[in-house]
């Protein structure tokens, strides 16, 4: 039995006990947003049954979230997220404190969208906003005046709802990666590709680590107003954070190396049949065009050379020198200078 086959089997068998998520969300009765919400929230646990492909839900999980207590109305009211208005009311405090407590961090978002004139609008689990509340640790947050350092903080224009938010959603996203390539990517979709560039210096290592991250949040033109105000929340941007993203995708990507290499093409096909390739040559990224290129100056510690460029190269032929003019000749050049 040819590998081709155990893989088509595994794969008919996966299909047969998993279905796609969004006839799982019709199965429990969940809408699309609260569905994705309790995957997000580990609620409700997926499978992957290729790498980088759409992940799965098996009907045993299905039979679980079923089976628990209160179902359906106890699991919607434990991913019920809310805005600012109504997670006030359920704090108990007016909306300026509650905005105050949300971009100091002490509460940290759950997703957010753009609203028609492109504001952001950050939501909260209201199960987490109650338990805040209830706290006795968190009651001089909830009343009286503010603490000075908080107060100096948001006076020079603090703001770490972005920032928490990324923090919780790339630990969602790892504990859904199942793949150390998958989980690199998964680091790597916060960070910006210069940033990447700088880390996954083989041009085939960072095409596949693209393949592999998670699909945007925005979709339409790159340079859309919508877009970039996406872009701008879903991207690293605080030093700390960008330093502690780069150690991570840095220790990701030794992980992954070691469990297997990075598919890259093969040899090119002669006249007869020969091997197809693996991976599709990363033309179209601009940083592996640019780091295909020869520096005339190289950095130190940084290869000088590039052995398949330099190879392909003939070897230039030393020019013949012309020879050195003698007698007479030589003589007026000399009284001509």
């Amino acid at each position: 039995m040819t590998g081709h086959t155990i893989t088509q089997e595994a794969a008919d068998t996966a299909a047969q006990t998993t279905v796609t998520q969004s006839r799982a969300a019709r199965e429990l009765g969940l809408k699309r947003g609260e569905f994705e919400l309790a995957v997000m929230l580990g609620r409700i646990r997926t499978v992957s049954d290729t790498v980088g492909g759409r992940r799965r839900v098996t009907r045993e999980e299905i039979e679980r979230v079923r089976a628990a207590e209160g179902f359906p109305e106890a699991m919607v009211e434990r991913i019920r997220a809310v805005g600012t208005t109504e997670g006030a009311a359920l704090m108990d405090i007016s909306t300026a404190r509650f905005t105050r407590l949300t971009r100091a961090g002490f509460v940290t978002p759950v997703k957010f969208y753009l609203n028609r004139y492109r504001a952001v609008v950050w939501l909260y689990l209201a199960e987490e906003l109650t338990q805040f509340a209830e706290a006795e640790v968190n009651a001089g947050l909830l009343t009286g005046r503010a603490p000075s350092t908080i107060r100096a903080q948001l006076e020079a224009g603090v703001d770490l709802r972005a920032r928490n938010w990324r923090g919780r959603h790339a630990g969602a996203l790892l504990r859904q990666s199942d793949d150390p390539w998958e989980r690199a990517a998964a680091v790597a979709s916060l960070l910006d590709p210069v940033q990447i560039a700088e880390i996954i210096k083989d041009p085939y290592e960072r095409a596949y680590v693209r393949r592999l991250v998670p699909e945007p949040f925005g979709q339409g033109a790159p340079e859309s107003p919508a877009v970039r105000i996406i872009q701008k929340i879903t991207t690293a941007d605080d030093p700390d954070e960008i330093r502690w993203l780069r150690a991570n995708l840095t220790i990701s990507l030794s992980q992954a190396r070691g469990h297997r290499p990075a598919p890259r093409p093969g040899p090119k096909p002669g006249p007869g049949p020969g091997p197809v390739d693996s991976a599709p040559e990363p033309a179209s990224d601009p940083q592996a065009e640019l780091d295909a290129r020869p520096s005339p100056h190289p950095a130190p510690g940084r290869e000088a050379t590039r052995t398949g460029l330099l190879a392909a190269l003939p070897e230039e032929e030393p020019r013949e020198q012309a020879p050195e003019p003698r007698g007479l000749l030589k003589w007026l050049r000399r009284r001509g200078t």
